[in-house]
C-alpha cells in the first residue's frame, strides 16, 4: 500500500504538513527543478542511478569510490 503522503499535492504539501518554505528568490529555480524531476522520475535509467547512489552514498559506512580524473 502506497503512503498517501509520499508525494506532495499541487501546493507542495504532504497531507496537512509541508510546503515550500524558502525565500521567494528561490521559487523560480525550485519550480524548474520540480518540473525537471517530474519529467524524468519515471525513466528506468534515472531510477537505476538514484538506487545506486542511495545504496552507495546514503548512510554509513559508505563504500570507497575511485575518483577518476
Amino acid at each position: 500500500m502506497k503512503n498517501k503522503y509520499s508525494e506532495p499535492n499541487s501546493e507542495g504539501f504532504f497531507g496537512n504538513y509541508g510546503g515550500k518554505f524558502v525565500p521567494e528568490t528561490l521559487m523560480e529555480a525550485l519550480d524548474e527543478l520540480e518540473k525537471c524531476y517530474e519529467d524524468i522520475k519515471s525513466d528506468t535509467e534515472f531510477q537505476k542511478k538514484i538506487d545506486r547512489d542511495l545504496a552507495d552514498f546514503v548512510g554509513r559506512p559508505s563504500p570507497l569510490y575511485f575518483a577518476e580524473r
